[in-house]
């Protein structure tokens, strides 16, 4: 893990995060994408891990590499998991200039349908990298050509 990661990791783990935020930080857009969020107030209380890193964390919770990379992941204090729309919904939930869009998407039961196109671009984004050969995903292992 690099040193300003694992810093930002550990200061969050002293004061107890509120959450952990399992990012692709080989991907540019993801990169700069979690660059925003953990320059906004509040961020600081959340343990943000990339996954193209820190492996062995993954390890330790069960989630393969894999499926990391397909999806954001976000696991809550209380240790629940969550992945894709709803990860967001969780990782906004604790960014005071984004709670409001947190409490707004689950209250309002789009979270499904912002999911289905959530998916629709992770697939894009990973299939992309992949075909840059920079992803890491194992497409033998799933018996297709696009790493998806």
């Amino acid at each position: 893990m690099a040193q300003a990661d694992q810093n930002q990791t550990q200061h969050a783990a002293d004061s107890g995060p509120v959450a952990q935020v399992f990012f692709d930080g080989a991907c540019s857009l993801c990169r700069r994408e979690i660059a925003h969020y953990r320059s906004l107030r509040g961020a600081a209380r959340l343990a943000w891990v990339d996954i193209s890193r820190d492996r062995p964390l993954l390890d330790q919770y069960g989630i393969e590499f894999d499926a990391a990379m397909e999806r954001l992941h976000v696991r809550d204090a209380a240790g629940s998991w969550h992945t894709g729309a709803w990860a967001f919904a969780e990782l906004w939930s604790h960014l005071p200039g984004y709670h409001w869009l947190a409490r707004l998407l689950r209250a309002s039961g789009t979270l499904p349908l912002l999911d289905r196109g959530y998916s629709t671009f992770a697939r894009w984004r990973l299939r992309r990298r992949c075909d840059a050969a920079t992803c890491g995903v194992d497409s033998q292992a799933r018996g297709d050509k696009s790493c998806v």
